[in-house]
């Protein structure tokens, strides 16, 4: 019988999880067997996979699994350096040449286990079956502008935290954003991809004027002195070869009303970065960095902003994977059968 683990998150400020009770339950009356671990952070509580017949077990016990079991997580493993014999489902970030993704590929090589990488899980189209996006530009919009709020104020933007729905999220921004007595205008590059959709529905839940551009406006491949123009930028497509520069680094001693940049792509070590003018991810407590002071410019780039909405990100992101985990029983062929084949090209050669 197929035996799916899904492992408790030990990533700060993780409480996604990527299978509901109502997933769990039909996972099980296709015949496949369901463990879920124990957690202390999980948006989702415990009692309903209970309800739905799900094994319980401790938290963090999955090294302990039976070897047939397949491991569920989301973020990173502990990075200990212990081999990985199990099959395990995760976003891995190790296909793109990252130093800790090579450690993780040795381990899994080490231990004789394989990775099915969430972030290369495509159906036929070559479209991802499952992705975040939705929730990272509504977060990464939400944080942007909380950015702008704080340069309102002549400070900037202070930690933000994880909040139990979206209506919290919005009832606490839109009372800064009335504070202000003003609202910024905001261009969104991406804004016909999940990323981009749920930026531009953030800022029109907020009453923020967004400009919508996608690959048709960026065709040119700039300048764009447009974006300049505008108070908010929210960079929604991920850096590739090709992609234009939206934002150089001499738009930092440019005349502008731009000053907040929400890169919720987050790619500062890519050699495509569209958003050249910063080197770093940002943080939970420390949200934007601030690359210029006249005037002043600050840039959100946080890497895991889905966090920040667990049980919506959660929800949606589970719906949109239940049917490629219903097909588990089958490793060998569709979206599990293309997964083990990228592994085995990248594994090569470590």
């Amino acid at each position: 019988m197929t035996h799916l683990w899904v492992r408790a998150e030990q990533r700060p400020n993780e409480e996604r999880v990527g299978l509901t009770p109502e997933g769990a339950a039909a996972l099980i009356v296709a015949g496949i067997r369901v463990t879920i671990e124990e957690s202390s952070v999980r948006a989702i509580p415990l009692q309903g996979y209970k309800d739905g017949g799900c094994e319980i077990v401790a938290e963090n016990a999955w090294p302990e699994a039976p070897l047939d079991a397949i491991i569920f997580g989301l973020k990173e493993l502990p990075e200990d350096g212990t081999p990985l014999p199990h099959r395990h489902i995760m976003f891995g970030h190790a296909y793109k040449g990252q130093h800790s993704g090579r450690a993780l590929l040795e381990r899994f090589k080490a231990g004789g286990g394989t990775l099915y990488d969430l972030e290369y899980l495509v159906g036929e189209d070559g479209r991802r079956v499952a992705a975040f996006g939705y929730w990272a530009g509504y977060a990464g919009a939400a944080v942007t502008l909380k950015t702008w709020v704080a340069q309102q104020r002549g400070q900037e933007c202070p930690p933000v935290g994880v909040y139990p729905n979206k209506d919290v999220l919005n009832a606490e921004l839109l009372a800064e954003l009335d504070a202000t007595g003003t609202r910024p205008r905001a261009i969104v590059i991406g804004a016909l991809g999940r990323v981009g959709t749920g930026a531009a529905d953030m800022c029109e839940a907020m009453g923020v004027s967004v400009t919508k551009w996608d690959m048709a406006e960026t065709a040119s491949g700039g300048p764009f002195p447009e974006i300049l123009d505008h108070d908010l930028f929210l960079n929604c497509i991920f850096a590739r070869p090709g992609t234009p520069v939206f934002v150089p680094r001499d738009a930092l001693n440019a005349p502008r009303n731009l000053t907040a940049i929400g890169d919720v792509a987050c790619d500062p070590d890519s050699d495509y970065n569209p958003v050249p003018v910063y080197d770093r991810a940002t943080t939970w407590d420390a949200p934007a960095l601030r690359v210029a002071n006249d005037p002043v410019m600050d840039v959100m780039a946080i890497d895991n902003l889905p966090s920040m909405l667990p049980v919506e990100s959660s929800e949606d992101y589970a719906a949109q994977l239940l049917p490629s985990l219903l097909t588990l029983t089958d490793l060998n062929s569709g979206v599990w059968g293309q997964a083990e084949t990228t592994y085995k090209t990248h594994i090569e050669g470590i």
